[in-house]
């Protein structure tokens, strides 16, 4: 008996482990980017096995998702009508290849970056607004793009000189507007392109050289000749223009029914499905990988078979006996022991696994909101709960010297932990809240808790004990933007052009994250330099994130905290007290021309024409002798000119008086990548720029990795 239970041992060890080797654990950074996913997808239950926070997308067969190995190559979750938007993370999706989530209900605009290494992509039918991202000119491998039957619209842009394996591209039934880009004559494999049903205009020329066997302009704005290279196209549809000629032969199946796809859902018989090779790429993967498992099953079956044989004849009885002991086990124990489990895991994600200075509180406030009869369950809180008296220990009981920062809502305190650990500890003036009810503080909490962003300070914990209000930050320990641009020190020479552009991107990309990503939107209230920390490599990290819903009227107080602010207000908050996420592009446009000129927002010290940095530098950001001359002089000239003209373009977009014309944050970021990617172009091509003269070492070693 003790040789038979050593031998079935043996074998389950062996069953055991392999199932551990062969059952891959996703990559973490695929498994963030999926929660975010999931997230601002609204969390739909169409997306079964999905979780917001914890699990093993390849492990556990999430609906839609392919992988190979530990890695997500495939994401396929068309036509299941979800809704919300794309999210922010897609891009850390680095082995991503077929990302298809068309015929649902997405809407807002596209992310300013995609998976980098995809050969499919279908957003076709959705609710898609503004224009195509710019990063999708460094997707190389992309062989097939559908965005049709959206509302994207603006001109095309000049993206495509990079898509040397791109063969079906399709455009159609969006808003459109303006010329074909010239670098639509480079894509040399494509053969199907889709551009009907927009307000295109110009010429088609320049598809004049490509090898394309279908091709749909209908229902444009193109005028001139249609080419003598493209009226032999096998499927040619250009009705609904204003050519001055006609192909030379008649053409097959002219019926738009069967010839243009219906919204870009289906093509024409002849149109390549790429579709089809992802999937098929995909199950040669899934192929691959269930051979070498069942080899790996198989040989271990094969080896055990006759121990088993042997354990189960000997021990039949016993085996019964306990097997029905175990379920009985199994089903009193699993609701008591699993399903607390898996209600902790739907508020965890993988930045939540970071070690904390104390140990996480449990919270899982359940308070009834007042709001007439209705009730609303607030979500459970993620951060740390800590006592007074630990934070008195770690901010030596709030000396004057632990002191950092300082606003209108109470004094921040460093704070370093026995275990080493060095934090920021907000302690709120409780005179200072308009909403002094525990209730709302803990909301509060819980909201700006599950604020996951690498530009945004994340909060780590909170207390409210003995009627207090404090909030435990991540510390940022290289000071703030303000500081670094104004003091006179040193400091302000460490940030170079580059270093500037690169803060501008973090914090926009952080103002896009609450603008656009949050649901309900965050309005910050407060963006201003002192509140944008910087670490050692100079990232950007947002601080008072959410602090708004506390004090939602804390900018119209009179104090010597916020008389400052007033250089960042935007018009209709001074005039009204209105303010939306515009004001929030306003100050970010105020910030902007801080980095460029290191001027305060206001200086009563300069001459009165010039103490308002907004009203002094607005007329002269489109005049390049002036421009040159409004640059922050500890830059020492070193910047590189054209990528200058193109800020300035983007804060005169941002300053803008009246709201409605001001852009959303996705697409300042959108210009600001496109900024980056430019002067990465111009770096390689060593030609002379034009414009006003700068240093050519700022510009020989331009760093454009961020």
């Amino acid at each position: 008996m003790a040789t038979g239970d050593r031998a079935m041992l043996l074998v389950l060890l062996v069953l055991f482990t392999t199932i551990s080797v062969v059952r891959c654990v996703t990559d973490p950074s695929d498994v963030q980017a999926l929660q975010v996913l999931y997230s601002s997808l609204n969390s739909p239950s169409q997306l079964t096995n999905w979780k917001n926070g914890g699990g093993d997308p390849c492990g556990e067969s999430w609906k839609g998702i392919t992988c190979e190995g530990s890695a997500v190559v495939s994401i396929d979750i068309s036509d299941l009508g979800v809704s919300g938007t794309l999210g922010y993370l897609l891009s850390d999706l680095m082995s991503l290849r077929k990302l298809d989530v068309s015929g649902n209900s997405i809407h807002d605009t596209l992310p300013y970056q995609l998976p980098p290494n995809l050969t499919s992509l279908n957003l076709a039918r959705n609710n898609l607004s503004g224009n195509l991202p710019y990063s999708i000119s460094a997707m190389g491998s992309l062989s097939y793009m559908n965005v049709s039957g959206n509302s994207l619209s603006m001109s095309v842009g000049d993206i495509f000189a990079g898509l040397k394996s791109l063969s079906t591209l399709d455009l159609s039934h969006n808003n459109f507007s303006g010329d074909l880009p010239s670098s639509l004559s480079t894509l040399s494999q494509l053969s199907v392109l889709y551009v009907q049903n927009n307000q295109l205009t110009g010429t088609i020329d320049v598809l004049s050289g490509l090898p394309l066997t279908t091709l749909n302009v209908a229902n444009n704005h193109f005028n001139g000749s249609i080419p003598k290279e493209l009226s032999s196209i096998k499927t040619l549809i250009y009705d609904g223009n204003s050519f001055d000629n006609a192909p030379a032969s008649p053409q097959p199946e002219r019926p738009d029914k069967k010839s243009k796809p219906s919204s870009g859902s289906k093509k024409p018989k002849n149109t390549p499905d790429a579709k089809d090779k992802s999937s098929e790429s995909s199950d040669k993967g899934g192929l691959s990988g269930g051979v070498v498992t069942g080899i790996v099953f198989g040989s271990l079956f094969v080896a055990g078979i006759i121990a088993l044989v042997l354990y189960l004849c000997l021990h039949k009885k016993k085996r019964k006996v306990g097997e029905s002991t175990t379920r009985a086990s199994h089903r009193t124990s699993l609701p008591l022991s699993v399903i607390p489990e898996v209600q902790e895991q739907r508020v965890k994600t993988v930045a939540d696994m970071k070690s904390s200075s104390s140990p996480p509180d449990k919270v899982t406030v359940d308070n009834v909101m007042k709001n007439g009869s209705l009730t609303r369950m607030r979500s459970p809180i993620t951060a740390s709960q800590y006592t007074v008296s630990s934070l008195q220990v770690a901010t030596n009981s709030f000396s004057q010297e632990n002191i950092i920062g300082e606003g209108s809502l109470g004094r921040v305190y460093r704070a370093e932990f026995p275990n080493g650990k060095v934090m920021a500890v907000k302690k709120i003036d409780n005179a200072a809240l308009s909403l002094q009810e525990e209730d709302c503080f803990l909301e509060a909490v819980s909201n700006m808790s599950r604020l996951r962003h690498p530009n945004i300070v994340p909060l780590g914990g909170y207390c409210t004990e003995h009627g207090q209000r404090l909030l435990v930050y991540e510390y940022v320990g290289n000071g703030n933007l303000d500081d670094m641009l104004h003091l006179n020190d040193d400091r302000s020479m460490a940030l170079t052009w580059n270093a500037r552009v690169k803060v501008a991107l973090g914090t926009a990309k952080a103002l896009e994250y609450l603008h656009e990503v949050c649901l309900p939107s965050i309005v910050h209230r407060n963006f201003k330099s002192a509140n944008i920390l910087l670490d050692e490599e100079l990232n950007p990290h947002l601080s008072d994130c959410g602090l708004a819903a506390l004090n939602p009227n804390t900018e119209r107080q009179v104090s010597t905290q916020v008389v400052g602010s007033f250089g960042y207000s935007a018009p209709e908050f001074a005039l009204s007290g209105i303010y939306t996420v515009k004001s929030d592009v306003y100050t970010f446009g105020v910030v902007m021309l801080e980095l460029l000129t290191g001027r305060k927002p206001l200086d009563s010290s300069r001459t009165r024409a010039e103490q308002s940095l907004v009203r002094w530098a607005t007329p002269q950001l489109h005049d390049i002798d002036a421009l040159s001359k409004m640059v922050d002089p500890s830059l020492n000239g070193m910047y590189p000119a054209k990528s200058l003209s193109r800020f300035a373009d983007i804060i005169a977009l941002c300053i803008q008086p009246e709201p409605e014309f001001r852009p959303p944050m996705s697409e300042v970021v959108q210009q600001l990548v496109r900024l980056v990617q430019r002067a990465s172009v111009v770096k390689r091509r060593s030609s002379d720029d034009t414009g006003f003269s700068y240093r050519t070492p700022e510009h020989e070693h331009m760093d454009i990795s961020f």
